[in-house]
């Protein structure tokens, strides 16, 4: 289009010639043809579809010599040719070339009337011609010629050479033509004439025959013998490559069993990794990537150990629970490696649709497999390990419910035979090993949640999350973005100063964050040669990431009266949770504030009833109910508080202020309570007792029902905090309250 352009700026001359490929985009010299023709154009029209039609008349035939690129924005070709001279007439006889002119005439009167295609007036203009050269090049231009015959007609000189190659070609394609037509009549013996559509499809066939190549029909069978199936299975894909082979080309149902043949024989029907059993190199690889996580690892190394010893076991299926960001679907790849299975994850988070598991069935216009078989296509063999994230975030509507057929996949009795709508063949997932993830439990129907072993991964303690900072998450950030150790570094100090006070999560998201950000301004300080490097310690990190997001959890600093320390369990890890009970005058009234929930509220009625019984042992006014008003309240009353752990917080709290003596500081405590003063186990016990280590508590009193629970305990704080294990509400207050 840009050549056009220029050309019609100047003397209107364009050089034309022929590609070798149509294709070709990047041309070179060798994807062009040695002979052209210098042309002038006498027309330029656009279109309604937008294209431009040229009309030109060729002037010259010539060679080109070279081309090159134009200097302009708008960048055309600029052809060197030099112009090809007519050659000297070879010596040649009239009644020679007139001979030839007759054979030619007699062989394209042949031609035409087998190509169907020309008037009657135009073959009859070009059997006039008397002039050689002028029947030549009527019959080349009106001829169906191919390209290539074309432009060695162009690059012949010699008259006699010319009306030679012309005559010769003439004789091929009118032996084409009768072929052509003698494989139309064949057909349409064969189908008769109320079966066009089928005519196509059965020109192909004979053409086929006839050079000898392989249908693709062929190839499908050969694939489904070779893999050698169930026998079941066998005959349903060869039906369905018969009923390809009476199908036309083009018609829809043809594109629908193709794909359909496909997607079937891409599955892996044999093929296997194979499963490594070495439980030492295994262990190394869950060390160096996760930190923390025993439970999952213990797990995972009694897998490898049970299929060291049974290769052929199954039904192991995990289910990784626990807040975000503390590994659940990292560690799947991790996995994977370990066992050396091949890893393909699966987000079922807000799936609602069965059909998005099962698959859609082949009558439906676009019909596509599920995300099983699928993920077992990309996987590429019958023992990957699949991992369902979020499997708690599937939902349903009136399309169906997805966790119902999530029943059989995670069944290792039923997903023997799998049946996906779309393939319509039993699929053998027994040796998939299968791990979900989810946040919580609550929402995962409880047919689903029995299927699977439920591990909880709790939040990260202060002291792992300093770990995963220290030998993951800063030497990641660095690596990111192209920083040096030695160009940024965060000392220990400056660690605990992101995590305390920069991020309040379960798991370390934020953390890496933060530590990015670092690297960031690191990377800017460096650059604009404001600095070489940079060490971030306690001290200057606010000068970077502003001011602290997150205040340390407010505790007495003296022994006072009604404030006891207690201790909370949230998704972001455990918190100190004091809490404040004050005796007014009034007649009995009990108020509570700070968005306590039911579970609190009942917990605080315990704690009053237990109080009045025990008024006298404590030098408590027995009459406390019909003279007193009590105020219980819990600080930060925008978060929501609620649980079975506060009971034994709020009666030391009741019986401190009604009693007037005083809670010692530096005691936390967490348990429930019954109405006889029996203290009950709790959950969490890990996380809030590392932050009653955090918060510099010296004794944290918990239920002796908790005991077992001291192995998850961090050893740092074992070895900081004296543990007091109570069975009874007297061995709370013996240690809480100041004698």
């Amino acid at each position: 289009v840009n050549a056009v352009k220029q050309a019609l700026k100047t003397d209107r001359k364009i050089f034309v010639i022929a590609q070798r490929d149509v294709f070709a985009e990047d041309i070179k010299r060798d994807d062009l043809y040695r002979v052209g023709v210098i042309a002038e154009i006498r027309q330029v029209l656009r279109t309604p579809d937008d294209e431009l039609r040229v009309l030109v008349e060729g002037l010259d035939k010539a060679e080109l010599l070279t081309f090159t690129d134009s200097d302009t924005d708008d960048a055309y070709f600029e052809a060197y040719v030099e112009v090809v001279k007519p050659p000297k007439r070879r010596k040649a006889s009239r009644a020679e070339i007139e001979a030839m002119s007759r054979s030619i005439k007699k062989e394209f009167e042949k031609y035409a009337s087998l190509l169907q295609r020309m008037t009657g007036e135009l073959v009859n203009s070009i059997l006039c011609q008397d002039d050689p050269e002028e029947l030549f090049e009527n019959i080349v231009f009106n001829a169906n010629f191919q390209s290539a015959d074309k432009q060695e007609l162009l690059e012949k000189n010699d008259i006699i050479d010319k009306l030679s190659f012309l005559l010769a070609v003439l004789v091929k394609e009118t032996e084409v033509l009768a072929i052509e037509n003698d494989i139309n009549s064949q057909v349409k013996e064969n189908f008769g004439k109320n079966q066009r559509e089928n005519i196509l499809r059965e020109q192909m066939r004979v053409i086929s025959e006839q050079l000898g190549e392989e249908d693709e029909d062929e190839d499908y069978r050969t694939r489904i013998l070779k893999l050698k199936l169930d026998e079941k299975i066998n005959d349903k894909l060869l039906r369905e490559v018969d009923r390809l082979r009476s199908l036309p080309e083009s018609s829809q149902e043809t594109f629908v069993i193709k794909n359909y043949l496909d997607t079937v024989l891409e599955l892996p029907w044999k093929k296997e990794s194979r499963i490594k059993v070495d439980i030492k190199k295994a262990e190394a690889v869950l060390e160096k990537d996760h930190f923390g996580l025993k439970k999952v690892k213990e797990r995972i190394l009694e897998s490898i150990a049970v299929n060291a010893i049974k290769p052929d076991v199954t039904g192991q299926i995990i289910c990784l629970v626990g807040p975000p960001g503390v590994g659940k679907t990292s560690i799947g790849n991790s996995i994977a490696r370990a066992l050396g299975r091949e890893y393909v994850r699966v987000s079922l988070g807000g799936v609602r649709d069965e059909s998005d598991i099962r698959g859609h069935r082949k009558t439906y216009v676009g019909a596509m497999p599920g995300r099983i078989i699928n993920a077992m296509i990309q996987a590429g063999t019958k023992n990957p390990l699949i991992l369902f994230d979020e499997i708690d975030k599937m939902s349903n509507d009136f399309r169906g419910d997805p966790s119902a057929a999530m029943l059989e996949v995670l069944d290792s009795e039923q997903n023997k035979e799998f049946r996906d709508h779309y393939t319509e063949v039993p699929f053998d997932l027994s040796k998939v090993m299968f791990i979900t993830t989810a946040n919580t439990t609550e929402t995962i129907p409880a047919p689903l949640l029995d299927r699977m072993e439920v591990i909880e991964i709790t939040s990260y303690t202060r002291e792992e999350k300093f770990h995963i900072a220290k030998e993951h998450l800063i030497p990641k950030q660095l690596k990111k973005h192209g920083l040096k150790a030695s160009q940024m570094k965060i000392d220990d100090e400056g660690i605990y100063k992101l995590i305390d006070s920069y991020t309040k999560e379960a798991g370390v998201r934020n953390l890496e964050r933060n530590i990015g950000s670092l690297c960031r301004k690191t990377a800017k300080e460096i650059v604009s040669g404001e600095a070489k490097k940079i060490k971030f310690t306690a001290d200057n990190i606010s000068k970077y990431l502003g001011h602290e997001k997150y205040i340390k959890d407010v505790k007495s600093e003296k022994d006072e009266v009604g404030i006891v320390n207690g201790l909370a369990w949230t998704a972001a890890g455990g918190v100190l949770m004091p809490l404040e009970v004050l005796v007014l005058e009034g007649k009995g009234g009990v108020t509570l504030t700070g968005s306590l929930g039911d579970v609190m509220k009942e917990s605080a009625g315990i704690a009053v009833s237990y109080t009045r019984s025990v008024a006298k042992k404590y030098g408590i006014d027995p009459k406390f109910v019909k003279n007193k008003d009590l105020h219980i309240h819990a600080p930060e009353g925008a978060v929501p508080k609620d649980g079975p752990s506060a009971g034994v917080t709020m009666t030391t709290a009741l019986v401190s202020a009604l009693s007037g003596k005083k809670v010692r500081s530096d005691v936390a405590m967490t348990g429930e309570i019954t109405l006889h003063g029996k203290v009950l186990p709790i959950g969490g016990l890990r996380e809030k007792t590392m932050a009653a280590y955090k918060e510099g508590m010296k004794k944290v009193i918990i239920p002796a029902g908790n005991k077992p629970d001291m192995e998850d305990v961090e050893d740092v704080v074992k070895e900081n905090v004296e543990f007091v294990f109570a069975e009874n509400l007297e061995t709370v207050l013996e240690h809480a309250l100041v004698q």
